[in-house]
Parts: structure tokens; C-alpha cells; sequence
């Protein structure tokens, strides 16, 4: 059974941090590129960053220099430390197993909320 599972969302005042964290099964951790993607009310599901096996990465242009994701293979866990929050970055942020340079994959956590705000 494919699951991830994520935590580490909460609210924080603007300029601060968190680290997101994304357990995935094995099954499909060792296979999979693995992403984040948010959404904020009304809008769409966007791509925040992505990283490959090989270990390279993608970032929204939005939030390029302030987020950092990367993955522990050994623990089946990919990660995304954000910096320099800001409201916008206001959302509920989604893991993803399988995404590639044409979209999201199909496995989903069930998201985590990340509130910015002072």
C-alpha cells in the first residue's frame, strides 16, 4: 500500500522557518522523484520544487533561495526547509511520489497547512 505521509506545517510569523516532512512507503520512495505542491485557497495546485533520484532539484521561481527539499533515502523521507517565510507563501503544502517534468504523479499525502502570518 503506497502511503506518505507529512508533517511539520503550523503557523509562523512572517520572515520565520519550518521544515515540512514527507515519509513515504518504500515501495515507492527508491523508485519515485518526489515533490511538494501547494495550494492556497481558490487557487490551483502549484509545483513548489521536485527532486530526482540523482539527487537534482527544481524550485519555483517564487520561491527560489528561500526553500531547500531534499531527501533521506535511508529513512524514505524527502523534506522541504522553508525560509523567509512570507504571507504568500500561506497554503496547504502536499507531498508527491512520481512527479516528473510533465506533472505530478499519482500518489498524494494528505497535506499539511503552513499559515504565515504575523
Amino acid at each position: 500500500q503506497v502511503q506518505l505521509v507529512e508533517s511539520g506545517g503550523g503557523l509562523v510569523q512572517p520572515g520565520g522557518s519550518l521544515r515540512l516532512s514527507c515519509a513515504a512507503s518504500a515501495n515507492i520512495f527508491g523508485l519515485s522523484a518526489m515533490g511538494w505542491y501547494r495550494q492556497a485557497p481558490g487557487k490551483q495546485r502549484d509545483l513548489v520544487a521536485r527532486i530526482f533520484n540523482s539527487g537534482a532539484t527544481y524550485y519555483a521561481d517564487s520561491v527560489k533561495g528561500r526553500f531547500t527539499i531534499s531527501r533521506n533515502n535511508a529513512k524514505n523521507t524527502v523534506y522541504l526547509q522553508m525560509n523567509s517565510l512570507k504571507p504568500e507563501d500561506t497554503a496547504v503544502y502536499y507531498c508527491n511520489a512520481g512527479v516528473t517534468v510533465a506533472g505530478p504523479g499519482n500518489y498524494w499525502g494528505q497535506g499539511t497547512q503552513v499559515t504565515v502570518s504575523s
